[in-house]
């Protein structure tokens, strides 16, 4: 059985204990052994970090110590997947640009805030990550970012011209990471198409 871990919390507008409950819940449809935690101190915890197989950070903003930091990047470049969407990954710890090299981006602005009507478009119809699910329409947080030129975009939007990457991933050490910058609020991850994008993110990273 594959363990993972989720850690909730920072900013409470992007409602990160219901995504959490989303998370685990699909995650332990899918066999997974899950621990989900509160609190970053879960990282200090050697024992744990050795054991999982998937690490799902849900926490925009906020701080975090070195020695949280630490284990955290240790773990995926050791091995461990690492998956999460919107803020929750793509804008947390602001201060901790190795975070952001190893997410592979990180958000700078939301043009018109919430309540955007956007398209997503898959890169690839026939890319395992995104095969079937088909372009759709979010109305929520459309996510301008800086991104990493090495991820292997799955999924953009459009800003005009620009094409921004929605669905990426990279390898980081021998782990794998996956990002998904929509997730606005938990209505948003609840559709089924980024529910279905988030369940092959997280299969993929834990491999």
């Amino acid at each position: 059985m594959k363990k993972a871990l989720i850690v909730w919390g920072g900013w409470d507008g992007h409602q990160p204990k219901e995504v959490g409950e989303i998370f685990s819940g699909l995650l332990r449809e899918e066999g997974f052994d899950v621990t989900v935690s509160d609190t970053l101190a879960s990282f200090e915890d050697a024992e744990l970090m050795a054991s999982l197989d998937l690490i799902v950070p849900v926490w925009t903003m906020g701080q975090i110590t070195q020695e949280q930091l630490r284990p955290l990047l240790d773990a995926v470049k050791a091995g461990c997947g690492i998956a999460g969407c919107h803020g929750g990954m793509g804008d947390s710890f602001r201060n901790e640009t190795e975070f952001q090299f190893m997410v592979g981006g990180q958000w700078v602005a939301h043009p018109g805030n919430d309540g955007v009507h956007y398209d997503v478009n898959l890169v690839d119809a026939n890319d395992p990550l995104t095969s079937g699910i088909g372009d759709f329409e979010v109305v929520s947080e459309q996510y301008y970012m800086h991104v990493d030129p090495a991820v292997k975009v799955h999924a953009t939007t459009s800003f005009g011209d620009v094409k921004m990457p929605v669905v990426w991933t990279k390898n980081w050490g021998q782990g794998r990471v996956y990002y998904n910058s929509l997730g606005h609020q938990a209505d948003i991850v609840a559709m089924p198409q980024t529910l279905e994008l988030m369940r092959r993110g997280f299969l993929w990273a834990a491999r």
